[in-house]
């Protein structure tokens, strides 16, 4: 009698077990325990901006930028292109203002759904839509003119949006408010002083080794729009590339 006490309290002690087991293992997955999105630290000499970037939206132009980030690419860079209520510019221009040898371009990703909203990251690119390389802006106000909105044209084809800030657009309204002039091959919006990115790092990764400065062609963004109006159409922008 004794013995079967002591086995019923046995099955009794592992039954609620088994079926905890059994639960865990049945329960449904949790649709929040996304994985985590890329998240990039620039350190400037205007301070700190943390990106999170959009692998799922657009995984070549997320994939292209972290391997700049991570080949150190970016490091000493400056944002060379500062167009206040409209964007800042950066990614390629030493502070020489020379260009750097770039990766082959990559297919745009204009068309994702993704709106160049304040606080967003898009690529810059020349008048072909599949020429973005190294280059990136920020969307300092609601740039939808910049949105995807047909096959037609490099205009219609827009820029593609890859990420936002989480952290630091004050950094980035900051730059936007510095004096700019005309400096090296640029006629104007250069920062005064320049705007450096001393450091380019994926948060969470080992730090890179040091990026090629070898100069190459530059390639460009979105054009300037005219002063005279209200909103601001981009339209071909003279470069190289």
């Amino acid at each position: 009698m004794p013995m079967l006490k002591s086995l019923l309290a046995t099955v009794l002690l592992i039954l609620p077990l088994t079926l905890a087991a059994q639960t865990a293992k049945s329960a449904p997955a949790d649709p929040t325990a996304a994985a985590a999105r890329p998240q990039v630290q620039l350190h400037t000499s205007q301070g700190d901006i943390t990106l999170e970037l959009y692998p799922d939206k657009a995984p070549k132009s997320v994939a292209n930028f972290l391997q700049y980030v991570r080949d150190g690419f970016y490091d000493g860079t400056l944002l060379h292109r500062v167009i206040p209520g409209y964007l800042v510019q950066g990614g390629l221009y030493t502070r020489e203002l020379q260009p750097k040898r770039t990766r082959p371009a990559i297919p745009s990703e204009a068309d994702n759904g993704l709106s160049n909203l304040r606080g967003t990251i898009a690529v810059a690119r020349g008048a072909d839509p599949n020429s973005g390389t190294a280059q990136f802006f920020f969307n300092l106000v609601d740039n939808r003119r910049l949105d995807f909105v047909g096959n037609q044209s490099g205009l219609t084809w827009g820029f593609a949006v890859f990420g936002k800030v989480a952290k630091g657009m004050d950094v980035l309204d900051k730059i936007a408010a510095l004096p700019t002039r005309p400096l090296g091959p640029f006629a104007g919006d250069v920062p005064n002083p320049l705007v450096v990115i001393d450091s380019a790092r994926v948060i969470g990764e080992e730090t890179p080794a040091p990026g090629s400065s070898v100069a190459a062609p530059a390639r460009t963004g979105p054009t300037k729009p005219a002063p005279a109006k209200p909103r601001r159409k981009p339209v071909k922008h003279a470069g190289n590339g």
